[in-house]
């Protein structure tokens, strides 16, 4: 059985044996997109280690691959969101080529894709004229659109610094909806995952702000195909789920309670916009063929188990999730090395990691368990781990 040293809090360490199930099969071409859920991965991107300036910190060819991968699992890809540490290193040149390069790609091999459109070309923590954030809004959308994509209309950070009033943001999104080709989808961030999108929508009240972003939403219908909402509450989702246009989707970005959001119940069920599919792929789409086929039994079991890994991953500071995702691809062999875009791959800790590391051993998210202890050492030891190891 393999076995690998990890530590604990009190600072010694203790060997943890792998479970060793059978890793789920990988497909080797695009699969058909899945019957009853419509399943977004929002996608990481691969760093290049070896940057030594702000214009050439992207992996290309690496981090196209990946995006093959989540294609081959029927998964579609929501490319330039935060997954991709969009306003957290991402800056938008890298991500208008990022786009561009995955729509192309999306084409060439019959894959589902989303951009995010955002405000990040403004600089944070000035204000900005309401004129000046829908301009703002308007050249990254004539961007994906051209590229021909689906639209995500992110949260802005510009918007929430910037507005005033419900209003405000009626004025902005209504500016934006009315020019957009095809229906969009929006963006709910919660200040957990960005602590700058505080009161969005125009109030900090959660069922405040869902009122005046649902007001929206009913005027602008016939422009909004659904709302990926992450505020890591599924009793606020599930309300809002409820009070949807029949016409426009919910997408779930809750990365706590995500298999029975997508599950659903007796009135409606959430599809799927999150972060952590990036990470354990192969186990959503296996769980999600078998709720296209109404096993739910199976669909249960396989997602279930990655519950405590998504939590831990997610926990605060939620926005330096993108670690662990990056992490997990790194173990898996989707990577050489385990570095981010502006040094982000040291924002957890290595007792975070070698968590991680268990829990995506009994989630049977590690494709190929010796590889991932082959791949988990090189870190434990920069730690001092092996110290430990030895005077034991």
């Amino acid at each position: 059985m393999s076995t690998i040293y990890l530590p604990v809090p009190d600072g010694t360490a203790f060997h943890y044996h792998l479970e060793n199930k059978e890793p789920l099969a990988k497909s080797k071409s695009t699969a058909a997109p899945f019957r009853s859920r419509t399943a977004y991965a929002a996608a990481h991107v691969v760093a290049n280690p070896f940057s030594q300036s702000k214009r050439d910190v992207i992996d290309w060819e690496l981090t196209l691959h990946y995006r093959r991968h989540l294609w081959s699992l029927g998964l579609s890809v929501a490319e330039a969101m935060d997954t991709a540490q969009r306003g957290m290193g991402l800056q938008w040149e890298d991500a208008k080529e990022l786009i561009t390069r995955s729509v192309n790609e999306a084409k060439a091999v019959g894959g589902g894709i989303a951009c995010g459109a955002g405000t990040d070309h403004l600089r944070d923590d000035e204000q900005f004229s309401l004129a000046a954030i829908c301009e703002a809004y308007e050249e990254q959308v004539a961007h994906i659109e051209q590229a021909g994509s689906q639209v995500i209309l992110m949260a802005s950070r510009a918007l929430a610094a910037s507005a005033r009033s419900p209003e405000d943001y009626e004025l902005v999104y209504g500016r934006i909806l009315k020019q957009v080709s095809k229906p969009v989808i929006l963006h709910w961030l919660g200040d957990m995952f960005d602590p700058k999108l505080a009161g969005y929508w125009g109030s900090n009240d959660l069922d405040e702000a869902m009122e005046n972003c649902l007001a929206i939403i009913r005027k602008y219908e016939n422009k909004i195909d659904g709302i990926k909402i992450s505020l890591l509450d599924d009793q606020k989702e599930i309300k809002m789920r409820r009070l949807l246009p029949a016409t426009v989707k919910m997408y779930t970005g809750d990365d706590f309670n995500y298999p029975s959001l997508i599950e659903g119940d007796e009135v409606g069920y959430s599809h799927a916009l999150l972060g952590i599919f990036d990470g354990i792929a192969s186990v959503a789409s296996s769980a999600l063929g078998d709720l296209d086929n109404g096993n739910l039994a199976d669909y249960r079991k396989k997602m279930n188990v990655t519950v405590p890994l998504s939590r831990h991953i997610f926990q605060a500071p939620t926005y330096c999730y993108k670690t662990g995702i990056v992490f997990l691809a790194y173990l898996n062999g989707h990577q050489p090395h385990f570095r981010m875009v502006a040094g982000a791959e040291s924002t957890r800790s290595i007792l975070h990691l070698s968590q991680l590391f268990q829990l995506a051993d009994q989630a049977n998210v590690l494709a190929d368990p010796e590889l991932a202890i082959k791949r988990m050492k090189p870190l434990l030891q920069l730690a001092g781990v092996h110290q430990m190891e030895a005077v034991k």
